[in-house]
């Protein structure tokens, strides 16, 4: 018996030893997994959304060695008293308000502060959407009716096989994967977990097989699809979109820091959400576009691509919000009126004809309840008006 259980004991110790081992070589993926899980618990969201970089691989975007570009502030304003209440109700973190360029309003909640660099969600379609625009421009990428295959060969005999790249902009691929947030075992989740324990995206997206509809027939937003324009670009140029994305835009932005990507195991950026940088930073996004794609004199993003890539043109239903090439359309939108917007809250919001632009921070776990999404667009809406 005593022979028995000394051999037990050496057998424990030893699976014990080993299970130790596994733990320190794998200490990173099972850190990045432990951070996915409690990513959104109502304890941590607020600090989680403001420091992505601690607890997931990412890589810096060059903001460059020029000077920051101003933001002058405005008379201060009083905003609509409704819009208290909306800061509280929705966990807003941030929110800075531009009236013709200049600040009017400007305050931060939930503990963070104005330097926090915060993560953009879907919010980063946009920016990717800007970055196409001009390679288009520059002739890198040749028509955006090409098909995705003549710059990612890798996509051949895949779901994306057929699609074209105005078809992956517009949410219009027809292939099939499932964006519910709050299932484990949706594609959105199964595709957040390959980012946390360093897989490829690239691997995950070409392993998609399955479509619902022809391209270009029918509007469903899959977030996926944007991947698949981040690998058009870098297919068409031999670059990373982190690099692209500070040389053609935040460089001539003048950004007040620099901002990041969070990246998969190979360091290829998680361009459908993964994009990182301050509110006010995020205003001067806003506001280039506003101002027709130009910047300090420059003309960043051509201003044929503002206008096309801001417009409804998507398949959707009739009388439902609109989309564009990864920019959303509100509902009974004037000319000019069009937003960036990720998950749990976060927004550019843009009003040419009245000079204003939103940009809107926060942790709302309530975001997916009825009517949050109409609450959001008629408190900019307000703040518009107001001004």
């Amino acid at each position: 018996m005593r022979t028995f259980g000394k051999w037990l004991g050496r057998i424990l110790l030893v699976l014990a030893v080993a299970a130790l081992a596994i733990g320190l070589w794998k200490r990173d993926e099972i850190t990045r997994l432990m951070a996915v899980l409690s990513l959104f618990s109502e304890e941590e969201i607020v600090s989680n959304f403001s420091n992505m970089d601690a607890a997931f691989l990412h890589t810096s975007i060059d903001r460059g060695t020029g000077p920051t570009s101003e933001l002058p502030y405005g008379p201060e304003t009083e905003l609509p008293p409704q819009v208290a209440d909306w800061i509280t109700d929705r966990t807003v973190t941030a929110l800075v308000v531009l009236k013709e360029g200049a600040i009017v309003y400007e305050d931060y909640f939930q503990g963070t502060t104005a330097s926090d660099r915060r993560i953009s969600w879907s919010v980063a379609k946009s920016y990717l959407s800007a970055l196409v625009g001009i390679l288009i421009d520059e002739g890198a990428i040749a028509s955006i009716d090409d098909p995705v295959i003549k710059y990612v060969p890798g996509l051949r005999g895949t779901a994306y096989d057929g699609a074209t790249l105005r078809n992956v902009l517009q949410m219009s691929s027809g292939v099939t994967f499932d964006e519910d947030y709050l299932d484990q075992s949706s594609d959105i989740n199964k595709m957040g977990r390959v980012l946390a324990l360093g897989g490829k995206m690239d691997d995950f997206t070409t392993a998609l097989t399955e479509t619902f509809a022809a391209p270009g027939e029918t509007w469903k937003y899959v977030s996926i699809d944007t991947h698949v324009v981040g690998m058009v670009v870098r297919g068409a140029t031999g670059r990373s979109v982190a690099d692209l994305l500070s040389e053609k835009v935040i460089q001539p932005l003048g950004l007040e820091y620099a901002p990041y990507y969070l990246t998969d195991g190979v360091g290829t950026a998680f361009v459908l959400g993964g994009l990182n940088m301050t509110t006010r930073d995020y205003a001067r996004f806003g506001q280039m576009f506003a101002q027709g794609g130009a910047w300090q004199g420059q003309q960043v993003v051509p201003r044929d691509w503002v206008a096309a890539s801001t417009q409804a043109s998507a398949p959707t239903d009739p009388g439902a919000i609109g989309y564009g090439y990864q920019w959303w359309i509100p509902v009974g939108s004037a000319p000019g009126e069009y937003m960036g917007r990720g998950i749990y809250g976060q927004y550019v919001y843009v009003d040419t004809s009245r000079g204003v632009v939103i940009a809107s921070n926060a942790a709302d776990r309530r975001f997916r309840d009825p009517g949050v999404a109409e609450q959001n667009i008629e408190i900019f809406r307000a703040i518009a008006q107001s001004l």
